[in-house]
This record gives C-alpha cells, structure tokens and sequence, in this order.
C-alpha cells in the first residue's frame, strides 16, 4: 500500500511537470485554445492576406538570389512558416525568404554547381540548366536541413546565448555588406548582361568590374523594364511610408507590379520581340518530399553552421524587438529550435533557409496582426497560387523581381547612418561596423562572418586588458567615492590612497593592475626591490658582526667584567656604523615609525611628514590639506577597490596576495572592499597575513575603519544619509 500511494504521488507530480514541459516545446497548445476570435480574427486576417500577397513577389524574386527557379521561393513561404505556427515564440514576426540568407545560399548553390560543370555534349557548348538546376536544389536543400540540425541542437542543449557574441553593430554592419552583395548580384538582371562568377576573397570587387565591362552590351528592353518598375515601386513605397497613418492596408505595389509585367510582357510579346529573360516554367502542385543528399553535408558544413547563426540572429533581435513592445516574452532557446525544425522540415519539401523578414513583419504588425494565425493565413495564400494560378506568373521578367529586391534594401542601406551616430557615441562599436561591413565585402560572406566575430571578440579582450585605472575621492557630505581626475568635487582623504580598475581583474591584465597600483600610488618597483636587497645585505652583515663578536668573547673571556663591557660596547657600535654605511650606501633615509599617526612611506618622497595635527583635528574629517604648504600627508593606507570584478583566477589571486606582502614590507596596510568573498575563500587567498579584517562591503566602511584604527573617530565621514 506504501508503495502504491508512493507511485501514484510521482506520476502526480510527474503530469504537471510533463504537461509544462509540452507546452514549452510546442507553445501553440498554450495560446491557441483561448484565442480570441472577438478581438483578433479580423486583424489576423486582414494583416494575414497583407503579408500574403507580400510572400508571393519577394518569394520569387529571393529565389533568384540564392540561385533557384521563382517556385522553390513560394514553397519556402509555405511549409516553414506553418512549422513556426506550432513551435515559435513570437506573435509578429513573419517567417519566409530574407534577402541575406538568400545571398548567402546563393554563393553555396553557385559554388558547388557552377555552369561549367554542366555545359552540354553539342558544339555550341550551352548550358544544361535543367541538370544544373536540380543539383543546385539538391545543395540548396542539404545545406538547410543541415542548418537546421544545428539550430535544433543548439536549442536543446540551451546554448541560445550564442548570439550575444554577435553584438548590434557586427549585426547591422553584416546586414549592411550582404546587402551590398546582393545589389551586386541584381545588376545583371537589370542591365541584361552575364557577367562571369567569380569565387574567393575580392569575388564582389571582381563582379563589379566585369558587369562594368559589359554595360556596353546593355538589352536596352530589359533596362527600360527596370526602371519604369523600380520608379513605381519607389514612388508608391513612399506615399505608403508617408501616409502609413491615414491607409487602412498598404498599397501593395509589389503585387500589382508583378501581376502589371506579367500582362503587358505576355500580350506585347516582349520576349519574342526584345528577347526579354522571364521567370520560365512555373509548375503547379506540390512536390513529394525528398530527402537530402547527405553526402553533399560535409562541402556544406561550414556554410550551414554560418547560415544557421545569422538566420538566428536576424529572428531573435527581431522578436526580441516585437516581444518588447509589447509586453510577451520570446524564448531564445526555442526560437532556435522553431527556426531549427522550420529549416528541417522545409528541407524535406524542397525549401531552402528562412529567416524572419523586416518588411514582412512590419506590415503583419502595422496591419492588426496579434498572432502567427496570420501567418497561417499567408500560407493558405501562397498555397492557392502554387495550386491554381502559379503558371500564370510564367511570363514575369526577372528584371522585375530584380527591382522588387532593390527596392527591399532601402532599409538596410538606411544602416550606413549607424556610422555618424557611432562615430559621436562609441569608436570601437564603430570600429566593429567598419571591419564587419569592409570584411563582408572583401572576403565574401563566410569568411566576412567569421573574421567579425573574431575582430569583435578581439574589442572585448582588449578592452578588459587595457582597462581605466583611478584613484578615488571622497565627495563632501555623501558616501560616494569617485575618480580625482574626472569629478572635481572628489577629494583624496589624507594617508589613505583608493585604487579602481575599470574591469574585471584577471590573468590578461593582473601585471598591469599592478602596475598602475604602483604608479597611482607612487611606489616604484626598483624601490622594492632595492629595499629587500639592502635588507638581505643588512641580515648578513649583522649576522658576520655577531660571529666575529663571538670569537672575541671567547678570546677574551678570561678579562674581567669591565673589560667584557667596553669591548660589547665596541661591537654594538661597529654594527651600528655597519647600518649607518649601509644606509648611506644606498642612499635611502632608514623607515621611521610614528606610532600615532599610522607609518611612513619611505618610497615617496614627498610623503615623508605626518602631521602631529591629525589627531587633534575637529569634529567633521576635511579631505583637503589642512596646511596651504607643500607638505603632504604620508601615504598608510591603501583600499582596493574592486567592484568590478566578477571572478577571480589563480593568476589575479597570486596577485592580490603579493600586493598585501610587498606593500606591507614598506609599512603599508592593503585593504579590500567589495569583492568577491566566496572565490576567494575557495582560492584560499585569505591567511594569518591576510585576516578577513582586511575585508570590507563598501569603501566607504574601509574609510571609516582606518580613520577609527588611528585614533580619529571623531572625524568619521558624513554618510548621505545623515
């Protein structure tokens, strides 16, 4: 019976616990069973066909960059976003095609099929481009289910913190130069011509000038095709900017762009008159899904683990943002697994890589969309026109989806302003866009990712190697103690020096610190040294006097009394001339002791005097010189301020534990305040030559404790309190 009622109390505490579990990994069981359909089916529909009829020309247009016929486009706006119907996390944003990501798989497809390998078995030497087509489905299909591997074990293993090592800037600074590949990769669409691939490092330098070369041979049709369409869509994406307020929906110009190309080329024969290229065979239905080659996973690792970061970090700052404003949280860890099985599930059924899209998701919020039903509703769109009315699309100039894509980039190259503003806010966040963004362009997408990262990390461990050492003031009236050099109400408090770094003190920077201790408090190193070598030479020359005193005594121990004691007198002034020539040498006065007013400091020269006025000062404790002279107050007392630092390492322990001994064998007593204690009592820092005494919360408990210590109790700081 025991053990009955013990089982039946697991598995009762066990169904809640799996029930959170469920719902944490397939959210649309926590939310779908109360929507609201009185408060959000209309806007849901309404924002729903928005983003649709947005799928369907930024569908095909992004198939092109990523080198795949218009088709696999909308089926990379259907089945990935009714995957994150079920597993995300965010309630606005619009998961499909992105123009980076399509870039990105773009330079994968064209690299591992390029025309070369599939020219044809005839003299005229053309191109197999059903061949060449497929096997670059095939690649583009591999590398996304491999993308999504990654994103579904990065999830599961929580490791959804990746991302902060892709800081804002590296971010926008990469958006910024894919965005400038992909402007690239658009022109031979606009201007007619078929410049040469090139792959590698200055790859985009290198397309530039061969495009360049050829506007000569320009298809004057197909150039006038493109700017009438990019100056409709430019005018009319003004006016929905500018009256975004007054307009129940946006125009969606896109839409009725490609529907306009698409007539007018079809009835005015534009392809048989001007040879005008369209987008071709659009098939109807849906295909079967197909698993990937897996034996294309090992030329696309690094591709796939690259694309599979920057999609992420696109979606999570974008949710992020949306999740923000309006009051719901978005889960990193599995944002990453929704993206992980959208990208999988997608591989399967002929869709490559997606990511959220600002435009898109935009709109889905701008027009009323409160849950991802919008996006199920998108996906009802995008499946009626692969159904039913693709093939209708067959006669649409790429020149046009060309422009469509131009025209997307507006706000990613709004992002070169990010430089005025970082110039004036932060130079290494600057610094980190400029490398990013020069990286993107020369060395191509991969190795442009890669060597941003690095560089930012590089910032960072720069930053806390070289970080800002000050000595602290005391501000009248308050508990505050600020830096000397920046606040000018900040006052050194006689005999006591406190000493910040900026960061965390570890095995990068501990000499350093050390250092600037030195400096700050006007220690010199060879001084140190200098003492412990005259005190050894001393040791060993009072221990030679006391033999040779021995050997005299023995010698002489037959004299009387009298004589014992003149020639013990004789010995103690041989070794009292042996200090003094020892001191003389050199050149260092002997350290001198004032027992009421703590200990000099024989290192600096300045601070050889204490005042015997300390101890009988008034009431309140002045922080200036009492005295309008040169004299100042000797140094005996040092406070370590490290606040800063979050963890201590063995390198930055053996330091500490060196200040306290060096600085102590020149009379000064070390003080800590606001450390982490737990570290180092388990780094075993603290000993009978450290007590914890030594140790305290704040600085300004420090100060009150050394004031307290030389007899000055009555001078204790004003608290801001008081």
């Amino acid at each position: 019976t025991q053990n009955a009622s013990l089982i039946y109390s697991n598995i009762r505490c066990s169904v809640p616990r799996l029930k959170r579990a469920v719902l944490s990994w397939v959210p649309v069981l926590s939310w779908l069973p109360h929507y609201s359909f009185r408060e959000n089916a209309i806007g849901d529909l309404i924002s729903g066909c928005s983003v649709g009829i947005m799928h369907l020309p930024q569908g095909m247009a992004y198939a092109l960059l990523a080198s795949l016929r218009p088709v696999y486009g909308l089926y990379t706006s259907l089945f990935p976003v009714l995957v994150y119907f079920i597993f995300g996390t965010s309630r606005h944003i619009s998961i499909g095609t992105f123009a980076v990501i399509s870039i990105m798989i773009g330079s994968v497809t064209e690299k591992l099929g390029p025309d070369s390998n599939f020219m044809g078995n005839g003299t005229n030497g053309t191109v197999d481009y059903d061949r060449r087509d497929a096997f670059r489905v095939q690649v583009a299909c591999s590398l996304t289910v491999l993308t999504g591997i990654f994103q579904i074990l990065l999830g599961v293993v929580r490791f959804g913190f990746v991302v902060t090592y892709l800081s804002e800037p590296l971010v926008r600074g990469y958006t910024t130069g894919s965005a400038c590949h992909v402007c690239i990769s658009q022109l031979k669409y606009l201007f007619g011509v078929k410049p040469a691939r090139f792959t590698g490092p200055l790859s985009l330098i290198y397309t530039l000038v061969d495009i360049c070369r050829l506007l000569p041979e320009t298809k004057v049709p197909e150039l006038v095709v493109s700017l009438v369409a990019l100056a409709v869509l430019i005018v009319v994406k003004e006016v929905n900017d500018c009256y975004r307020q007054k307009l129940p929906l946006p125009i969606p110009i896109e839409l009725i762009v490609v529907i306009a190309a698409t007539i007018i080329t079809h009835f005015c024969g534009l392809t048989s008159k001007y040879s005008i290229d369209v987008v071709g065979e659009i098939p109807s239905g849906l295909k079967a899904p197909q698993a990937p080659d897996v034996t294309l996973f090992s030329d696309v690792i690094g591709d796939a683990f690259a694309v599979a970061i920057v999609g992420y970090a696109i979606n999570i700052s974008l949710g992020k943002t949306f999740g923000l404003k309006y009051g719901y949280k978005v889960d990193s860890n599995q944002e990453l697994v929704a993206l992980g099985l959208s990208n999988t599930v997608g591989g399967f059924f002929q869709c490559y890589s997606v990511t959220s899209s600002l435009s898109r998701s935009l709109v889905q919020e701008s027009t009323g969309g409160k849950t991802q039903v919008a996006g199920v509703i998108s996906s009802v769109i995008v499946l009626i026109t692969i159904l039913k009315i693709g093939s209708l699309f067959e006669d649409l100039p790429k020149a046009v989806l060309s422009t469509i894509v131009f025209v997307n980039l507006k706000g990613m190259f709004k992002q070169f302003m990010d430089v005025p503003t970082l110039w004036k806010t932060n130079k290494v966040d600057l610094l980190v866009w400029l490398v990013t963004f020069a990286s993107t362009i020369l060395l191509n997408l991969d190795l442009g990712l890669a060597v941003s990262i690095v560089f930012s990390i590089l910032t960072v461990i720069f930053r806390t190697q070289l970080p800002r050492y000050s000595i602290l003031g005391h501000v009248s009236g308050t508990d505050l103690y600020l830096d000397t050099d920046t606040y000018k109400e900040a006052k050194e408090i006689p005999g006591i020096k406190i000493f910040r770094s900026s960061t965390t003190i570890y095995y990068t920077n501990a000499e350093m610190y050390l250092e600037a201790l030195q400096e700050k408090v006007c220690v010199c190193v060879c001084l140190l040294t200098q003492k412990k070598k005259r005190d050894a030479k001393l040791k060993r020359t009072q221990e030679k006097e006391k033999k040779k005193a021995k050997k005299e005594n023995k010698a002489i121990s037959h004299l009387s009394n009298g004589t014992f004691s003149n020639e013990s007198e004789m010995n103690e002034r041989r070794v009292s001339a042996g200090q003094k020539r020892q001191s003389q040498g050199n050149g260092v006065e002997s350290l001198t002791e004032t027992p009421t007013n703590g200990r000099v400091n024989w290192a600096y020269q300045h601070d050889v005097t204490v005042s015997d006025s300390d101890s009988d000062t008034g009431g309140h404790i002045n922080t200036q010189a009492s005295h309008s002279g040169d004299e100042e107050k000797a140094t005996h007392s040092i406070i370590l301020d490290i606040s800063t630092t979050s963890f201590v390492d063995t390198v930055a322990v053996k330091t500490m534990k060196n200040i306290f001994r060096d600085f102590g064998e020149i009379e000064l007593d070390v003080y800590l305040a606001a450390c982490v204690v737990e570290q180092l009592e388990t780094a075993g820092f603290f000993s009978e030559s450290i007590p914890k005494s030594r140790l305290f919360v704040t600085v300004h408990d420090a100060v009150l404790h050394i004031l307290h210590k030389l007899g000055r109790g009555d001078c204790l700081l004003v608290s801001s309190s008081l």
